[in-house]
This record gives structure tokens, sequence and C-alpha cells, in this order.
């Protein structure tokens, strides 16, 4: 069996709202409670655990690939939700998007500070590469 990624836990402030925050922005499921976390299931069999802590929150990156038609209609969700963001991972082109390797990407931060970006080619896939 080859290695794949199940889950990952992510560290938030308050575990309902921020998976219910990524589920509205990303067009996913509702989450599910399990034991002490809220499982947002991703379309790779792979979840995000949202996981409360008492700790400062260390922002962590979680990029996601997804179609042409579900960037428009995620950038569209962090528009009307009045997020900013930004073409870049240094956050120096406020609203914007790239056009990294023939495809299009936007980030933008979660309320817990972590930072999000959504993507419709991976890294390299372009005749440019990176």
């Amino acid at each position: 069996m080859p290695v794949t990624l199940n889950h990952t836990i992510v560290h938030v402030r308050d575990r309902k709202a921020s998976a219910r925050f990524y589920a509205d922005v990303l067009g996913l499921p509702d989450p599910e409670p399990f034991s002490h976390f809220m499982v947002l299931p991703l379309g790779n069999d792979v979840s995000l655990d949202f996981l409360d802590t008492r700790q400062e929150v260390s922002s962590q990156h979680y990029a996601f690939l997804v179609s042409e038609e579900e960037f428009d209609e995620i950038l569209d969700r962090i528009i009307k939700r009045g997020l900013q963001y930004w073409a870049d991972p240094g956050y120096n082109q406020p609203g914007e998007i790239n056009h990294n390797d023939g495809g299009r990407g936007v980030y933008w931060s979660d309320p817990d500070g972590h930072k999000l970006e959504i993507l419709t080619r991976p890294y390299g896939s372009g005749s440019a590469g990176r």
C-alpha cells in the first residue's frame, strides 16, 4: 500500500466555528463531530480534524487543489465574506490572483491566522515550472 495522508489536525480556538468557516468558504458538506474533533472530509479521502487549543495558535499553511469552476465559486465566497486575499504567499499583492503554472491561485487567512490557498494547477505542472 502506498503512503497516503489520511488526516491532519488543525489547532484552533473554536473547532466548531473554524470547521464551519472552512466548509462554508470551500463549499464542503457540514463538518461532523468525532471524539473531541470536528472533522471536515475533503474529496481525496483526507480530512481536516479541528481541535480546540488553549495555547497560542501557530500559523500553518493549507493548500487546496480545486477545479476552475470551484476556484470561481470559492473566490466569490471569499469576496462576499469581505475577506482579504492575495496573489502571493507573502501577502504583498492584495486583491489579486496569480496564474502560476498556467492555472490560478489565491491566498487568504482563516480566523486563527492559518494561511489558506486554492490553486487550479499543482506547482511545477506548467511548462515554466515553479
